[in-house]
C-alpha cells in the first residue's frame, strides 16, 4: 500500500511569527512524488477540513506554536484529535481543534497528524517573522521533508 500525505501550512501572515506555517510551505521544493501534496492553508480552516474527507494516509500541520521561552525552537510532535471537543463546522476556525471537529462534521475522520511547529517570539500584527523564527524556516523544511518521507516509509511498509 502506499500513503498519501498531505503537508498543510497554517497560520496568519499578518500576524508576525503566526506566519511561519506558510512561510515554510512556501520554501518547500517541489516534489516529483504524486503521493504528497504541500499546500498553504493560511486562515482557511473550512478549505483544510473539507480537503481532509479525501482519503489521506497522514497529515502533517507547519505551524507557529506558543512561546514557551526558546523563540525559534522547533518541535515535532503528534496531534491527537479531541475526541471530547464538539464536532461543528467553524467557518473562522484555524486551530487543529476546530479543523479535526470540522472534519468529523463533516462525517469524516481525520488521518494521523504529525506537527512541525516553532515556538514564537511575537504574533503583533505586523507581516513578517522575527529573526529567531526566520532562521528556524530553512531547518522546518528540512524537518518537515524528513517526516514526510518516514510516514512514506511506515505506508508502503504495512
Amino acid at each position: 500500500m502506499t500513503g498519501r500525505v498531505l503537508v498543510a501550512g497554517i497560520g496568519n501572515i499578518f500576524l508576525g511569527d503566526d506566519g511561519f506555517g506558510p512561510e515554510v510551505v512556501r520554501r518547500m521544493p517541489p516534489g516529483p512524488d504524486p503521493r504528497v501534496r504541500i499546500v498553504d492553508y493560511g486562515i482557511r480552516g473550512m478549505h483544510l477540513a473539507y480537503d481532509l474527507l479525501e482519503p489521506w494516509d497522514a497529515l502533517v500541520l507547519v505551524d507557529a506554536l506558543p512561546d514557551r521561552g526558546q523563540p525559534g525552537r522547533l518541535e515535532i510532535l503528534r496531534a491527537e484529535p479531541d475526541p471530547d471537543h464538539p464536532a461543528a463546522l467553524d467557518a473562522h476556525g484555524m486551530d487543529p481543534a476546530a479543523v479535526f471537529a470540522g472534519v468529523r462534521a463533516l462525517g469524516a475522520t481525520p488521518p494521523p497528524t504529525v506537527v512541525v511547529g516553532c515556538q514564537v517570539a511575537s504574533t503583533a500584527e505586523e507581516i513578517g517573522l522575527s529573526e529567531p523564527v526566520a532562521a528556524a524556516v530553512a531547518p522546518a523544511v528540512d524537518a518537515v521533508g524528513r517526516v514526510v518521507a518516514g510516514l512514506l516509509v511506515q505506508r508502503t511498509e504495512v
